[in-house]
């Protein structure tokens, strides 16, 4: 069910970013017109959270990191309003057991009949391509069955650089993939569901899809790591410097 706050964020800044940024979309008919299913994509730039839920009719249920709604004064107040209204429920990341809250999370949704959004990457991409995923999404996919559909954001770290709060006019583009069954996945590539072995090999299949799917190189490295070489020493860790700058499709 649709919440009335959705509905303005997509009645008031959808008209402005269709024209601005001339989102498309293709595959949206694997997006189950009902029930649950798991939303997996790759992580360009904080507007993936704006240009998905307005190109997806359902409504999308993404974590969000608490910050997001715990800040205080009229800058916290504004931010606590968009994130809810686009979808997005707390997530303290940081503690001990934010993989357990992540998977209640997404059970409560998909439960519901609802579709749940997640960012296997945990952090915005550093530079484009498509990182190491957080094994979370596979423990979700293998507890609840929920049939995953990869979504390949395309261009929205153009529209949308790192340290940008207004988006350039360049154009978005969203690839949506067939659904996958989990329970399937597993059983054709001789793991069980319930093992905590399906995790890494079911979330690195994952993310290569996403890679392909977006034509952005992969990176079996985590994102966060990258960040914090870059932040530390100015430079990459060794073997995962960029050739050439990658824009997708």
């Amino acid at each position: 069910m649709t919440n009335r706050w959705y509905s303005l964020f997509k009645a008031v800044l959808g008209p402005f970013l269709i024209v601005w940024n001339r989102p498309t979309i293709n595959g949206a008919d694997n997006i189950p017109e009902r029930g649950p299913a798991i939303m997996v994509s790759n992580h360009q730039a904080v507007m993936d959270s704006f240009y998905l839920p307005l190109m997806v009719r359902r409504q999308l249920t993404f974590p969000a990191k608490s910050e997001y709604f715990t800040t205080p004064g009229v800058k916290g107040a504004v931010q606590k309003w968009f994130f809810s209204s686009v979808g997005q429920v707390p997530l303290d990341r940081q503690s001990a057991d934010a993989g357990d809250a992540l998977l209640n999370a997404a059970t409560r949704v998909l439960d519901s009949g609802e579709l749940f959004g997640i960012y296997p990457e945990g952090t915005r991409s550093p530079d484009g391509r498509v990182y190491k995923g957080r094994t979370g999404v596979a423990r979700i996919a293998m507890e609840t069955g929920a049939p995953v559909v990869l979504t390949g954001m395309v261009g929205t770290r153009n529209a949308n650089p790192i340290g940008t709060n207004f988006p350039r006019p360049a154009k978005v583009h969203i690839e949506i993939s067939e659904q996958i069954d989990p329970h399937a996945w597993a059983a054709e590539n001789g793991f069980d569901p319930a093992s905590r072995d399906v995790a890494r090999p079911f979330t690195d299949y994952l993310m290569r899809r996403l890679a392909e799917l977006t034509g952005y190189d992969y990176v079996d490295v985590y994102a966060s790591e990258v960040k914090e070489s870059l932040a530390a020493t100015g430079s990459y860790p060794p073997g995962t410097e960029p050739e050439t700058t990658t824009e997708g499709k």
